[in-house]
């Protein structure tokens, strides 16, 4: 019987390694001397060091080249919660990740740590300092929370000690940073179309962003300290800025750093929410005949008019986390990595 190779510790692969936080992330482990495998529906980039595998993530037998002689996993794929596609979310996040546990398992790699998302407590209400027990949202506001709850136990319950397989959920809440696909572009977006004037509610609420160099530096401190005697075995940590600002201070600050008017005139929170709830539905009755997608659903509405902002204890406690880069030169470099999004660019 052929004996087996013990994967290296430096070995490890990355599951949606061409996306936004993916490539930041393998970036970073380069830096720390590991050597990388990324698996990803399409290759974006290359990189020394790095070996590219393209397949669905539900494809098990596409899969395990990319975990060959791997010790740990990063699994960061996920759709763009704004694509409201509940098939595509169902299909990624629920039967993907559970092709992710039995391949890892099958391929003998030792630790899996999950990108979750703060957002799996969120109700469309307001949290303040939230912390990791609170109960997963009852009432999830969109398919791509509803996913993401049930991406996260599964990943959690994987979690064996005795199989020596090991898992930990990193909960960042609200990425941004150079080369982000969503927000940045999104809002400059919306401001080109004349459509970010309002302020929703009274803008009072406070959120957190989280620098994208943080939420990766989260990820490889739970990988590193992920071991069988570990408090941190099974569990969900929250990673954020430690910085809670106004929404709609971040908003401008971003507009503003790009040479647009930031929002100035305030809109009833529950005037928009209703009118994104009844724009929702309608979209629903008349996806048969035709398809529009409203800019504002009860999620964005939600998000932009409530008080979220977690509690970085548990990180701090258990993973020795800090955050690395400030909120202000956060938004600095993200605003300088935009030149093309410039007003008048």
């Amino acid at each position: 019987m052929a004996t087996r190779v013990r994967p290296s510790n430096k070995r490890c692969a990355v599951i949606g390694g061409s996306g936004f936080l993916g490539r930041h992330l393998v970036e970073k482990l380069l830096d720390r001397g590991y050597s990388v495998s990324v698996f990803d529906i399409r290759q974006s980039y290359e990189l020394p060091g790095v070996t590219f595998h393209q397949g669905d993530l539900c494809d098990r037998q596409a899969l395990l080249p990319a975990l060959k002689d791997v010790s740990l996993v990063f699994h960061c794929a996920s759709p763009a919660p704004a694509s409201d596609d509940r098939a595509l979310f169902e299909r990624v996040n629920i039967q993907g990740t559970q092709t992710v546990i039995e391949a890892c398992i099958e391929a003998g790699v030792q630790k899996l740590v999950l990108t979750s998302s703060a957002s799996v407590v969120f109700e469309g209400t307001d949290i303040k300092n939230g912390r990791e027990d609170l109960p997963y949202a009852k009432k999830p506001i969109d398919y791509y929370t509803e996913t993401k709850i049930k991406q996260e136990k599964l990943v959690l319950e994987a979690c064996d000690n005795q199989k020596g397989f090991l898992t930990v959920a990193i909960r960042p809440h609200g990425i941004f940073g150079p080369r982000d696909p969503q927000l940045v572009p999104i809002l400059v977006d919306t401001a080109r179309r004349g459509k970010m004037k309002f302020i929703i509610g009274d803008g009072t609420n406070l959120v957190d962003f989280t620098f994208v160099e943080n939420v990766v530096h989260g990820h490889i401190l739970a990988a590193e300290r992920l071991r069988p005697d570990s408090p941190i075995c099974g569990k969900p940590y929250h990673i954020t800025n430690d910085e809670p600002i106004r929404f709609w201070d971040f908003m401008s600050e971003v507009l503003v750093g790009l040479g647009y008017a930031a929002p100035r005139y305030h809109l009833p929170y529950a005037l928009v929410y209703g009118l994104a709830l009844l724009l929702w539905l309608l979209s629903l009755i008349l996806r048969p005949l035709m398809s529009f997608k409203p800019t504002f659903t009860p999620m964005r509405v939600a998000l932009a008019g409530t008080h979220h902002y977690y509690s970085c204890e548990r990180a701090k406690q258990d993973l020795g986390y800090k955050p690395v880069v400030s909120l202000k030169e956060g938004i600095e470099r993200t605003v300088k990595s935009y030149p093309h999004l410039r007003r008048g660019a």
